[in-house]
Order: structure tokens, then sequence, then C-alpha cells
């Protein structure tokens, strides 16, 4: 109803400019600014009617075009590095958009689509009992709608892509049939998303209601100007919108589905949840709050400060308390790091409702770093699996003495979530997320800050020790016969480690970030 009559209304406004002399009925298409997206969605489209015709045997075919047309997505977005490009806009003289290619997009296309791409190399060869079809086009058409987020600029686009890039995990999650820890994971993230998507829409509805338009730069500028008797809907839909957006990026105490959903999923699949899903709900985050909502600074402000201690709390609490040899234990403890990375995340976004949206550099800064250390330890982790089909923490125990490459992989993406040398990049990450929430006054966040780091350390640095330890003791889960590395998994862990290490060496990348404004 509301994207209708919103469209109603544009289409009434046109009608009356075209009758007045105006310019056109007919919009122009920037057809190069909406290509990453586009493409994938075709690709999705072609991989799910090939899979049709190509034989059982052939199947990894259906895997290797998921991967050129990620590819492809990326190199689209070389020719639009100039980040000043906007379709899809109202031809009334409010210069209101829908879909903008501005850095901010740009930077978080190329997080999704690489982290998509580097989903689907674990993927490869990890999917023989999966339908293939079904699989790579759930995965492509949900990179699409996560590609498609960060250039939305009204609500409407913005709740689509949202939900195109959420409802194929929900079947990506469950995919696995006749497993019941999958089915249980995937009915779990459906209730906890739809629940969310309801709040959401609902803090939407009174928006439009209290500004009567949907594009975030119009309803920034409405806000500041709402009628007595409109301000309490107004300041509820924010609040309810906020709520929603807190489901999607796994904020406490609306996490909960985080655990379970990660260890019955598909181990791809839960790594590109763990980066991806999380680099959807935080640009949606950042959209609605700086772009849309910067009038209500002084509600979301300290809310989404209180909700950046508290998560990244839980998120270190819980893993302190996972035990080694319990089944999957380390699949739970990357889930619960997770929630508490989500933590240090929100930080820069509470810094901003004191000290600008210049702080958003700082948050994006950051989840460039996760997103490529977290995607390295879920691919070692894949690696792990296939002999310790348990996958818990003391399975990893004497890893350097049989796979020793795969052992510096992996403790290196540990020191980079920790934050520790020689993972220079998460030491810069943190310090400049650590440096927003000072320069904003957020002291008190800053302490608590600190002391997760601290707590943090423990966990990381139990697992990064078992790497290097003697062979695993009686009573540990024995390796299955072990079997040859599919080549696409070790491409996935050799090019985090490589870009891992070139991020290291390079800080000043993160340093950049966090003094740009990228709106």
């Amino acid at each position: 109803m509301i994207v209708a009559a919103e469209s109603a209304t544009g289409a009434a406004s046109l009608v009356q400019s075209a009758a007045e002399g105006g310019t056109g009925l007919v919009q122009s298409v920037d057809w190069l600014a909406i290509a990453p997206p586009v493409t994938v969605a075709a690709v999705a489209l072609v991989v799910l009617v090939a899979d049709l015709f190509v034989p059982a045997a052939r199947k990894p075919l259906l895997g290797y075009g998921a991967v050129a047309g990620l590819v492809a997505a990326l190199a689209l977005l070389i020719p639009l590095h100039e980040g000043d490009r906007s379709t899809f806009c109202l031809t009334t003289g409010t210069h209101a958009c829908s879909y903008t290619a501005d850095h901010f997009t740009l930077v978080i296309q190329a997080l999704v689509l690489g982290g998509a791409l580097l989903t689907a190399l674990l993927s490869i060869g990890d999917t023989r009992k999966l339908p293939a079809g079904e699989f790579w086009f759930l995965l492509l058409s949900s990179a699409a709608g996560a590609a498609l987020l960060p250039a939305s600029r009204d609500l409407a686009t913005l709740v689509v892509a949202l939900e195109v890039a959420s409802l194929p995990a929900f079947a990506l999650v469950g995919i696995k049939r006749g497993d019941r820890r999958s089915s249980e994971a995937a009915l779990k993230f459906f209730l906890s998303s739809v629940v969310a998507t309801a709040v959401m829409l609902l803090g939407v509805s009174f928006v439009y209601a209290a500004t009567g338009t949907l594009h975030l730069t119009e309803i920034a500028a409405r806000l500041d100007d709402v009628p007595g008797q409109l301000s309490t809907l107004a300041e509820a839909g924010v609040a309810l919108t906020l709520v929603g957006f807190a489901f999607k990026t796994a904020a406490a105490p609306f996490h909960f589905w985080v655990p379970d959903t990660y260890v019955g999923a598909p181990l791809p699949i839960a790594a590109y949840l763990s980066v991806v899903g999380k680099a959807v709900g935080f640009s949606g985050l950042i959209l609605v709050t700086v772009v849309a909502f910067p009038s209500y600074a002084d509600v979301w402000g300290p809310a989404l400060a209180v909700l950046a201690a508290l998560t990244m709390t839980v998120g270190n609490v819980a893993a302190l308390r996972q035990s080694a040899t319990r089944a999957r234990s380390a699949v739970r403890l990357l889930a619960w790091s997770s929630v508490a990375q989500a933590g240090y995340l929100l930080v820069p976004i509470a810094a901003a409702a004191y000290a600008g949206d210049r702080q958003i550099g700082s948050t994006v800064a950051y989840a460039l770093m996760y997103a490529v250390v977290n995607l390295g330890a879920f691919a070692v982790a894949a690696l792990v699996a296939r002999t310790h089909p348990g996958n818990r923490i003391a399975d990893y125990r004497g890893l350097y003495a049989t796979r020793p490459l795969a052992a510096l992989a992996m403790g290196f993406f540990l020191l980079c979530l920790a934050g520790l040398p020689p993972g220079i990049i998460g030491l810069f990450a943190k310090v400049t997320v650590f440096s927003s929430a000072v320069d904003a006054g957020l002291g008190w966040l800053a302490v608590v800050m600190a002391v997760n780091v601290v707590i943090a350390l423990y966990y990381y640095l139990r697992w990064t020790a078992a790497l290097f330890r003697g062979p695993a003791e009686d009573g540990v889960e024995q390796p299955v016969t072990p079997r040859r590395t599919p080549a696409p998994l070790t491409a996935a862990i050799v090019l985090t480690a490589v870009a891992g290490i070139a991020l290291s060496g390079a800080p000043q990348t993160v340093l950049r970030f966090a003094g740009v404004n990228l709106f």
C-alpha cells in the first residue's frame, strides 16, 4: 500500500509537470550504474535455466558459471569509481533518486560481491549432496539483493533489496534435505527475520505517514518540519525502523538466531551470512540513520551506543563459554565472535549522531577488514571439516604438523580478529573504531570496547595456540581419511590470506577510509 501510494503520488506529479511543459514522463536509466546487481541477477536466471539441461556429471560447471558472473559484476564496479551516478530520479525538481552509485555504494558492493565470490569458491566441491541449480540460483539471487541495497535511496527499494537478500538465505540455510539441524536453523532464521521485517515495515509506514515521501533525502528534509500532531508518529516510526535493522545486524538482544543458524547451515553459507548478511544489515542501518533520520540523532545515537556496548559484551562472554570438545564448537565460536564484532561495527554509527557522518568511514573500514579475515577463518574451517566432520576447536590442535600453511593462515586470521600483530590491519581497524567513540565524546563506550577487546584476546589466543601444540589427546575425534583439497577451496584460503597480508602491509588504507566522507 505504501509503495502504491508513493507511486501514485509520483505519477500524479509527473503528469502535472508534463502538462505544464516540463520534463516528460519517461525517465532515462543509467544502465552502467545498475550493471553490477543486474549482472548477478541475470547470471542467476541463466544458471537456473541451464540446470535443466546440464547432465549430473557436469553440474560443477554451474558453480564456475556463478563465479564468472560474480567476477564480471566486480569488474563492472571499475568504471563507476568516480562514485557520482544516480538513476531512477524524480523529475519534479527535487533531485531525489531511488538508486545512487556513490562511494559508499561502491565500497559496500565490492564487499558483498567479493564475499559472495569467496562463498562460491568455498561451495564448489562442497555441494555434491545439494541441488546444484537451486543452490547457485539462491546464492546469486541473495547477492544481487545485497548489491542493490547500498545503492537504495528510498525506503521501498531499501526494503525490497533487503528481502531479496534475505529470502534466498532462508532456503540456503535449510537446503540440506533430511538434516534436522539444518531445518531447525532455517526455521529460527526465518521466524526472526519475518518479525524484524514486520516491525520495520510498521516503522516505515509511520515515517511515510508523517512525511508523505519514501525518498531518504526528502524524509530528512521533511522530518525537520513535522507537524506537532505527527511528531509522536514520526518518533515511533524511527524507533521501529531501527529495531527492525537491529534484528538484521544481529545486535543484542536480537541476536538469538545467530549461533544455531550458523551451526545448522552449510559451512559456506554460514560464512556468507557472517559477512555479506552483516554488511547488508549495517549498510541499511547507515542509510536510514545518517541519510534519512539525521534530525533524530538524539534518539538513535544513544540507542545505538547502548546496543553496541551490549552486543560486544554478550558476544564475547558467550564465546568464552565455548567448550573445545563440543561438536561444532569452532563454528559456534565464530558465530559468537561475529556477534561481538557487530558491536564494534555499531560504535562509529552511534558516534555519527554526535560527530557527523564522517565517522561512518570507520565502520566501512572495519567491515572490510572483518570480511577478509572472517571469510578466511571459515575457509580454513571448511578445510578442517573435510577430515574432522565434528569441527571442534580441539580438532585444530596440532594442525601445524599436518597442514602448516593452513595453520599459519588460520593463526593470522585469528590474530587479525583479536587486533594483535602480525594482524596489523585488525589493530588499525580497532584503533579507528576506538577513536571514533572518543572523538564523539563517548568515553564510556570506548572503555567498554577496550574491556571487550581484552576479553576477546583469551579465546582468540587459546585457539591460535592450539594450532601449534602437539598432536591431539586421546578422546578427541580421530580424522577420517583425508581427501584431496579442491582447488577452489585452496584458492579461497590463498586469496583471503594474501588480501589480509596486503592490508596489514598498508594499514593506511583503513585510515584513509576512516577519514573520508563516503556520501
